[in-house]
């Protein structure tokens, strides 16, 4: 039994369950922790990657419980109690996936194969923060205070943003709560909306990397390490999903943006000092 390999899964959930819900990139923060840390084999951290994010999603199930079982109910039946548009919610959120189920069915082995990397990451944490910034600046005006008021047109543009968050570093809560603000979406229902979003994105890229990579966990051992950080990621997701909703009801978005350009250009520079390759 390797307790090293435990104690970086335990570490490795905390960093989910902290970033997953933040505009800042749970997976490029996931692939640079593990690198950092020498974490298991690269064929077991990706899978790692992506099925951790499991349990902060989970997070959202049990927090948000109540408005999904309603907008649930209301796409299947058409009522639920204090909505006006009872489907409207639960159709948004199905055309806000399709564009990247789409595209991450199609082109997932290859942006695991060439993306996945340190300097991807680092890349693409400066656009993301310089886009932050630039979202922020703009003049705003609100279309939907609440995440039941996205419309579906709203909704279709918010899951193209999505898609780019297919690519490691950029964040698909930082592309979708960005790109909701950017289209005229309150900041709690853009944080809310993003929430939401990420269950079937999630749970989907989550099985069918287990179908598919599932294999390249050998014995007990290795399932265990990856329940281990599975578990943390909920708990911690489960503190960080209500603080981040305190904190957009206040304030902006700014102090991630530094936060992103900050890391990103740290890892350039170790890089480019240790003389990393693309292919490293």
């Amino acid at each position: 039994m390797d307790i090293l390999l435990f104690v970086q899964a335990v570490i490795m959930g905390i960093v989910e369950g902290i970033t997953e819900f933040l505009p800042i990139s749970s997976t490029g923060y996931l692939i640079l922790s593990a690198d950092v840390m020498g974490f298991w084999t690269k064929e077991k951290v990706d899978l790692f990657v992506v099925v951790v994010q499991l349990g902060a999603i989970l997070a959202v199930i049990y927090d948000y419980w109540g408005r999904l079982w309603q907008a649930l109910m209301g796409l299947l039946t058409g009522k639920a109690e204090g909505m006006t548009n009872p489907r409207q919610l639960g159709l948004s959120l199905i055309v806000s996936t399709i564009p990247v189920m789409i595209v991450g069915f199609t082109f997932a082995d290859e942006i695991k194969a060439y993306l996945f990397n340190p300097i991807v990451v680092a890349i693409m944490l400066i656009i993301g923060g310089l886009l932050i910034f630039y979202v922020e600046k703009r003049p705003k005006t609100v279309i939907a205070e609440e995440a039941e008021d996205v419309s579906i047109k709203t909704a279709l543009m918010i899951g193209l943003f999505q898609c780019l968050a297919l690519i490691p570093g950029t964040s698909r809560s930082g592309a979708t709560i960005i790109g909701a603000l950017w289209l005229g979406v309150s900041r709690k229902a853009s944080a809310e909306f993003s929430f939401f979003l990420g269950i079937p994105v999630i749970v989907g890229a989550a099985l069918l990397d287990l179908v598919k990579h599932g294999d390249v966990l050998t014995n007990s051992e290795d399932w265990l390490v990856l329940g281990i950080g599975t578990i943390v990621s909920f708990v911690v997701a489960l503190l960080c999903i209500r603080l981040l909703v305190a904190w957009v009801s206040r304030r902006d978005f700014t102090i991630f943006a530094w936060l992103r350009i900050i890391t990103g250009v740290i890892v350039l520079v170790a890089a480019w000092g240790f003389g990393y390759q693309m292919a490293g």
